[in-house]
């Protein structure tokens, strides 16, 4: 059995961070023997009672190692 793609999702604290993750990902990629074939940033907020307690940015990641058919 082999690996054939992970999707991984991590929480940045701002949307500078989140980009920077991103471009990590994409430097590790030449290296570490993956390549992208999703990434990508969204936004979430937490609110109570209408105002705004906390942020957030998700970052995702589809990272693919081997092909179905290899």
């Amino acid at each position: 059995m082999k690996t054939i793609k992970i999707t991984e999702e991590y929480r940045a604290n701002s949307e500078n961070e989140a980009k920077d993750k991103i471009e990590i990902f994409r430097q590790k990629a030449k290296t570490e023997g993956y390549t992208i074939s999703k990434c990508g940033y969204t936004y979430k907020q937490k609110k109570s009672k209408g105002e705004v307690i906390d942020e957030a940015w998700i970052v995702s990641v589809t990272k693919v190692y081997n092909d179905i058919w290899d």
